[in-house]
């Protein structure tokens, strides 16, 4: 675990916003790259924002070299919900979407990015709070 400021909430949050943005712009092309661009955007946008809602609630973020410890710590948060799910959707797709040379299916790509913008939107409104 490493231990989060309000300004490092501030930073992830940022980060995960920009992510999304840029794997949105990403999402209009169709061809093999941009597909693992997109896909890998969605990814560190979800990892992003989990940080930024552990941040602010529990003022502390995952910090292993399994990701996956990210979706347990998510869990912890009571208003958490749907974006546990989300996290670990995009957590699925990480090696293929970062690592793979086949490309992924657009159909993947695209629920990688919904799962994204499910993860940054329950952040929006966690950090209202």
């Amino acid at each position: 675990m490493a231990d989060m400021t309000t300004a490092d909430v501030r930073v992830r949050a940022n980060a995960a916003r920009k992510f999304l943005e840029v794997a949105q712009m990403v999402a209009e092309e169709d061809e093999t790259s941009y597909r693992l661009v997109c896909a890998s955007l969605a990814v560190l946008s979800g990892i992003a924002a989990s940080d930024a809602i552990c941040g602010h609630v529990l003022k502390q973020r995952s910090r292993g070299q399994d990701h996956h410890q990210a979706v347990d710590l998510l869990r912890t948060v009571r208003s958490a919900g749907p974006a546990v799910k989300s996290l670990s959707t995009l957590l699925d797709l990480k090696d293929a979407a970062q690592y793979g040379t086949d490309g992924l299916p657009a159909d993947k790509t695209a629920h990688a990015l919904r799962a994204a913008e499910a993860v940054v939107g329950h952040m929006e409104v966690i950090l209202r709070t």
